[in-house]
């Protein structure tokens, strides 16, 4: 090989991992050591989720309070809240165009799920992002319609790529008026009319928009004016919020990148303070847990090559601007199929968990600011392979947990340390790392078979997420030998003495 080839099939491998395209095979033991001397990194990686709007969040729903209450005691921070386009209701708050009779501004529906997720991220910090422009913004050959039940998903309400309004005001005045609904106690309407809603909350982040290739498949150019207007307007109201932009669904070589993050493209003063953008597996139709050990990780791969080269990029436009990696995860083959989410099996959670823990210490490891897994709830019409809590009763998933044993244990500021496998084991990630409380190991076995491990130091205790704790919090184990047994994609965390 090429020094440069050797140096990329290198930078590949996450952990003590080598490639899964290595030629060696898995081995069934794996002798783990960690050079407790040598800290390659220092994170700087905050782990987090999203949370998409959707019924099932709604008061009076079963899955309602179970899933506010793992957000509370998770007490994460950068929790990413989107209203979103497939609820029309719960996503919009102006529904119809102001006329000299009146306006159709309306947070009845919308207000008690935002309140709930207020209450739930109460003193961590949040980013909120409205994603979805009012349908009636844009110009389309007649009026775009939505479903009158509010818990009826629709995937049409997003048409046309013409503002109506090509100065862009009247957007950035309704995502004004939007902010000042929670953050300074109501708005003056387009006709002088005050709304008062008496909400004084904290805005620290918001998104502008999301996946805006996609959504009204914008340019870079178009995307670049529209947030400089939407933030502009909003900074008149929140002056202390700051500003995430892109969240892309496609980053892959995306134009996006060099555009957005060149401040000459942008009027003066307004912040580049993050960008966001998005991954998820995608597994082919007919695949099983056999098959995903190697898709799932493989994407992911990639997927962190295509980070390294917009790193590249940030780092030479705006270094000082930070990245959220705000949505992580799989989408199963048509998903929102009305029969989908019944081929769903309990190992495709912890293979799916397996995925976000290990995508995790790749961007620790190239710096990203903050991971956020998507989504908190998922049900069956919108996208249930994705979700983290069972949407028949509210429980976290293994997702959830994988997460949740991530956030108890790692952190910014933890040393990660060199960590060696013998042999080379491309079914296994080993990371070991120096914490605020003490020396700990990161297994994560991206195989549908068990695996040894053999650790060279001693070990205190096991805290691990695999197919037996379900919807279980993880499981605590004391250790006695050097000698650990990992299930099928299992997750765990040793504390090391």
């Amino acid at each position: 090989m090429k020094k440069g080839l050797i140096l990329a099939a290198a930078l590949l491998a996450v952990g003590c991992a080598s490639p899964l395209n290595a030629q060696s095979a898995p081995s069934t033991s794996t002798a783990v050591s960690i050079d407790w001397n040598h800290a390659e990194y220092i994170s700087r990686t905050t782990p987090t989720l999203q949370v998409v709007v959707n019924p099932p969040l709604r008061r009076g729903n079963v899955v309602h309070d179970g899933a506010y209450q793992a957000v509370k005691k998770l007490k994460a921070d950068y929790v990413r809240y989107v209203p979103w386009l497939p609820y029309p209701k719960l996503a919009v708050a102006e529904l119809s165009p102001p006329t000299a009779q009146g306006t159709s501004w309306d947070f009845s529906l919308i207000d008690p799920m935002t309140i709930d997720f207020f209450n739930a991220t109460k003193g961590h910090s949040r980013i909120i992002n409205f994603s979805t422009i009012p349908q009636w913004m844009y110009v389309t050959p007649k009026p775009v319609a939505y479903p009158a039940d509010p818990n009826q998903v629709t995937w049409d309400y997003e048409q046309g790529t013409e503002l109506r309004d090509p100065s862009m005001k009247e957007v950035a005045d309704y995502y004004a008026r939007l902010v000042s609904w929670y953050t300074d106690g109501g708005f003056t309407d387009e006709n002088g009319k005050y709304h008062h809603s008496g909400y004084h909350y904290s805005i620290p982040y918001w998104e502008v928009l999301n996946e805006i290739e996609g959504e009204h498949h914008m340019s870079p150019k178009t995307y670049t004016a529209m947030y400089d207007a939407i933030v502009s307007a909003i900074q008149a109201v929140a002056p202390k919020t700051q500003f995430v932009g892109m969240a892309l669904m496609a980053p892959k070589n995306s134009p996006f990148f060099a555009y957005f993050l060149d401040h000459k493209n942008h009027r003066p003063g307004v912040p580049l303070d993050f960008i966001s953008y998005h991954f998820y597996a995608t597994p082919r139709g007919g695949q099983t847990a056999d098959q995903w050990q190697d898709t799932f990780f493989a994407e992911a791969d990639n997927f962190l090559q295509t980070v390294r080269h917009a790193e590249e990029i940030r780092k030479r436009l705006s270094p000082e601007t930070k990245t959220t990696i705000d949505e992580l995860g799989v989408i199963l083959p048509d998903d929102n199929s009305p029969e989908a989410y019944k081929r769903i099996t309990p190992i495709y959670w912890n293979a799916a968990a397996a995925l976000y823990a290990y995508v995790y210490v790749g961007l620790s490891k190239q710096g990203i600011d903050v991971a956020g897994e998507s989504q908190l709830v998922g049900c069956p019409s919108q996208f249930p392979s994705v979700s983290m809590i069972d949407w028949n009763n509210g429980k976290p998933n293994a997702r959830f947990r994988v997460l949740q044993l991530i956030k108890e244990h790692f952190g910014p500021g933890d040393a990660m340390m060199a960590t060696a496998c013998e042999p080379a084991n491309p079914g296994l990630l080993a990371q070991g790392y120096k914490t605020h409380d003490g020396r700990r190991l990161l297994l994560i076995n991206k195989r549908n078979v068990e695996q040894t491990v053999q650790l060279s130091d001693r070990a205190k205790r096991i805290e691990m997420v695999d197919l037996s704790t379900g919807e279980n919090p993880p499981q605590v184990l004391k250790l006695h030998d050097a000698s650990i047994t990992l299930s099928p994609f299992e997750v765990a965390v040793v504390d090391i003495k």
